[in-house]
């Protein structure tokens, strides 16, 4: 039997437990009026009394507060579980709830649920330092809690209107539900087990008040109301038999359980009581708040670090009355840049400190040379401040390291007594004698270096498409502005080896961008002295051709390594290619044989080539080079890798290839988007060179059955507009050069001319070229003359002559360009026929077979070859019978003459050899 039943003190008690048998001993002899005295069988199985309601939502209940802790400590994951075992536990207590309706705690959690994650879907910068699974269990949370609240939304609205009322609803309706439970429970002598257990004694005891008292101070800050369970410390009446027995019997289990108010009165002490306790409560949490904010003194709270807190003091720069000089303040940089790289060092507070150490030695007048160290260790702790090498500089880091590398360039310039450089030592450092030159260890060329590699990082990580990437782009002008500042500086003071490397820096700030001004300069010569004094400015700088002329040549000369001259040259053509200076890119090309030893180099450099190599291909097509353009573009076109090798994005079916790491790598490789190739133009580019050399070609060898193929992607792209069963009008650019090409095939460059140049290709490919008018004009050229000669290949069959005014009034050509073409192709006997000059006219000779023939030809050599091996076969199969063999007439004769093929050939193999 449970020792909470028993009567008399706790002495008693206490011993009853280490007895063997339980004895209970009434105060009075009314022992028969005893109530619920309970069996040693039944102790176990019926100690408390709870609905199946009360059951239900004691487990949401419990659900919810675990929900509420993860949502304090932004663990996803939790959340996640914890609510689907919400939904089934709700989906078990769904006959209660069709009852009773919906519980105001369980729409208060999935309201609130659903606005803590929208929150955290709309911090962007969170979400980037959300661990996998987190990140992963918020996308599936957010989808699963915005579906599930469709079902509640009107009483999501409701509570959202009003949540305090909401509350206030909840806890009296618990009230009154357990009340109503009470009533249905009723014993035989009139008490139910819901009162009996809800009884109290008038004033609690002061440990009970303590308790109670403790528990309301830890549960202050819980979202789950706990107002149904309120303690009544004023004495109410209870039914007659309870008065009766009031006084003859203490029952210790009526002290700690909670009696339902049954009048009006107690319910207005209780809703009186419940007031006063929100009251104290609200009283509690602002004095806590006043105590917090005389404790920060005003400051804000501040994100921290995850992980094992290091309780690491900020060093302090100098006790009060130190005598600042330059050794005390070289020991205090020493100080600071030990614990650079240590674990638990906070590098924004390194940057801060060692900025207020120029500040001081400023203030004191230490020098220049205390400061130029000083700020070469800021720019090495701005370039650290990030540890791992994908990740780029935050804007406002950037911004200050280009502040202080200009800062640093100012003051080296302005005094030209300091000198700087890798290979100063430390112990040869000379920061205070200002009689001699001043000695600081560091390389300008190194930081400058570094702040180009960041900013091809920051280029890299953006988002191409946005505006931010524009502003980004913006800061270009600065790193190239500092470039020329680094390389006017060290062309006074640098080294070979450092004036090459800062002018490689250079060359790769300019030999991608299309010179405007000098190109306009070309086209309109200047005329008198009408232009204004800011355009002759601009017309007298340096045009980018003579610059990069310049500092390549110099590179050509001066380079000890091999690989800033590949990247020079290589630059240098793509240059002369962008502005159309074909020859010159060609010669350049040819004679630095590149081409041979291309694949030692490091991928770079081999993306840099490819780059090259396309550039170079388009600079020919603009200049009606159609071979040397597709020569050029073959390469890269025919692996089907073109992006990849362009260094413009990774193909999906190489990032299977791939492990984690090499794609990061694959990845720094990457070239910024504002120096991209067109895919699709150079795609048109090269199939439009196909379309030129391969039409007129197919129809040259038409029935020749041993032709080769000039472009097996053009050759694919003709067979998948066959395959198609439906032709419509073309819509994509390969559409529209297949269906060139069928026209083309056919003689007929209008329509050829029409899919070429539309409004729909010259918005995709052309009106991107720099002189686009130029480029279309060439191009209808050579439609016309390819078209030509491909008319020209197909029906020369059909005529005997044909009048060279009817060709030129056909391609709308002039006669001296058909007379030219046609004799080219009678020079290189690709059209059998001669011209009369009198006449005008192109004599057909008749002596290429017709289609019919050439196709009765090819049968006559396969049956030949047909017979010829069927002939060995059976000479092999009869023998010659020792040198004779059986014939009709004359019996056996002597095999001298039979072997007419066979022992020719014998006789001539045996020459030969």
């Amino acid at each position: 039997m449970s020792r909470f039943f028993t009567t008399g003190s706790d002495s008693e008690s206490e011993s009853s437990l280490s007895g063997e048998e339980l004895v209970t001993k009434p105060v009075s002899g009314n022992y028969g009026k005893q109530p619920l005295l309970l069996s040693e069988d039944e102790e176990d199985t019926k100690r408390v009394v709870r609905s199946a309601k009360d059951k239900r939502f004691e487990e949401l209940t419990n659900l919810i507060r675990t929900i509420r802790n993860a949502m304090k400590i932004r663990d996803v994951t939790k959340c996640l579980e914890e609510f689907e075992l919400l939904g089934k536990a709700y989906g078990k207590a769904k006959s209660i709830v069709d009852k009773e309706g919906v519980p105001r705690f369980y729409i208060r959690i999935l309201a609130d649920l659903e606005d803590y994650l929208n929150e955290l879907w709309e911090d962007k910068e969170g979400k980037k330092k959300m661990n996998k699974n987190n990140a992963k269990a918020l996308s599936t949370l957010r989808q699963k809690i915005r579906k599930y609240n469709r079902d509640f939304e009107s009483h999501i609205t409701n509570y959202k209107q009003n949540p305090e009322q909401s509350a206030d609803e909840d806890a009296e309706k618990n009230e009154e539900d357990s009340e109503g439970s009470s009533d249905e429970d009723e014993d035989e002598d009139g008490v139910s087990a819901a009162a009996f257990l809800k009884k109290k004694p008038d004033v609690p005891s002061g440990e009970s008040r303590k308790f109670l008292k403790k528990m309301e101070d830890e549960d202050e800050d819980s979202e789950d109301s706990e107002d149904d369970e309120e303690w009544d410390t004023g004495s109410t009446s209870s039914d007659s038999d309870s008065e009766e027995e009031e006084g003859k019997q203490t029952v210790l289990a009526s002290k700690f359980l909670k009696k339902a108010p049954t009048t009006e009165e107690d319910k207005k002490a209780a809703e009186k009581k419940r007031e006063d306790k929100a009251k104290k409560k609200h009283d509690r949490k602002s004095k806590r708040l006043d105590e917090e904010e005389e404790d920060n003194e005003g400051g804000e709270w501040e994100r921290v670090r995850g992980g094992v807190p290091l309780v690491k003091e900020k060093p302090k720069m100098f006790a009060k009355g130190t005598e600042i000089t330059h050794a005390v303040v070289i020991k205090k940089l020493n100080e600071i840049l030990q614990a650079r790289g240590k674990k638990g060092t906070d590098r924004a507070t390194q940057i801060e400190l060692l900025q207020l150490l120029v500040q001081i030695a400023s203030e004191n007048n230490l020098g220049e040379g205390v400061i130029v160290k000083i700020k070469f260790n800021i720019i090495a702790s701005l370039y650290d401040y990030n540890p791992n090498l994908a990740t780029y500089m935050k804007p406002e880091m950037w911004q200050m390291c280009l502040d202080c590398i200009n800062e640093l360039m100012d003051i080296l310039v302005a005094n030209s007594n300091i000198f700087v450089g890798e290979n100063i030592l430390e112990e040869s450092e000379n920061l205070q004698n200002f009689d001699q030159p001043l000695r600081v260890r560091g390389c300008i060329l190194t930081l400058v270096e570094r702040m180009d590699e960041e900013f091809t990082k920051i280029m890299q990580n953006t988002d191409p498409h946005s505006q931010e990437y524009v502003e980004h782009l913006k800061d270009e002008a600065q790193v190239c502005a500092i470039i020329e500042r680094v390389q006017r500086y060290l062309e006074e003071k640098g080294t070979t080896e450092e004036i090459c490397r800062i002018y490689l820096r250079r060359i790769l700030h300019t030999y991608y961008k299309f010179d405007y001004k000098a190109h306009q300069r070309q086209l309109t010569p200047p005329e008198g002295s009408s232009k204004s004094e800011q355009d002759q400015a601009e017309n007298e700088g340096e045009d980018s051709a003579v610059l990069m002329e310049r500092l390549c040549k110099y590179i050509y000369a001066k380079d000890r390594t091999d690989r800033i001259r590949t990247c020079a040259i290589l630059c240098h053509i793509y240059h002369h290619a962008l502005h159309s200076r074909w020859y010159q890119a060609r010669d350049l090309m040819l004679m630095s044989h590149l081409q041979d030893n291309i694949q030692h180099a490091d991928p770079p450099v081999q993306i840099l080539y490819n780059r090259t190599m396309v550039q170079l291909g388009i600079c020919a097509f603009r200049q009606g080079l159609t071979k040397d353009a597709h020569n050029a573009l073959l390469d890269i076109q025919s692996s089907g890798r073109a992006k990849e090798l362009l260094g413009q994005g990774l193909l999906l079916r190489s990032l299977q290839e791939r492990n984690q790491e090499q794609e990061k790598v694959e990845r720094r490789r990457q070239v910024p988007f504002h120096l991209h190739i067109n895919l699709e133009l150079l795609e048109c580019v090269y199939l439009v060179s196909a379309m030129l050399l391969e039409i007129p070609y197919m129809a040259a060898h038409e029935s020749d059955a041993r032709r080769r193929m000039i472009s097996k992607q053009f050759h694919h792209q003709l067979r998948v507009g066959e395959r198609q069963p439906l032709l419509g009008p073309p819509e994509s650019m390969r559409e529209h050069v297949v269906a060139a090409s069928k026209a083309m095939k056919m003689g007929d460059w209008k329509t050829c001319h029409s899919f070429i140049i539309n409004e729909k290709m010259n918005g995709k490919v052309w009106d991107l070229f720099p002189e686009a008018d130029k480029v279309r004009t060439m191009l209808v050229r050579k439609i016309q003359e390819e078209s030509l000669r491909t008319y020209l290949f197909t029906y020369s069959s059909v005529y005997d002559s044909i009048s060279m005014e009817t060709l030129s009034d056909m391609f709308e050509l002039d006669l001296p360009t058909v007379h030219s073409i046609i004799s080219k192709m009678i020079i290189n006997e690709e059209l059998m026929a001669s011209l009369d000059q009198p006449t005008q006219t192109v004599v057909m000779h008749r002596t290429e077979p017709t289609a019919q023939q050439n196709l009765a030809l090819q049968l006559a050599e396969k049956l030949g070859s047909l017979v010829e091996n069927n002939e060995r076969v059976f000479d092999h199969k009869q023998g010659t019978y020792g040198g004779y063999f059986r014939d009709q007439k004359d019996g056996y004769r002597k095999n001298e003459g039979y072997m007419r093929r066979g022992g020719y050939r014998q006789q001539q193999s045996q020459t030969a050899y």
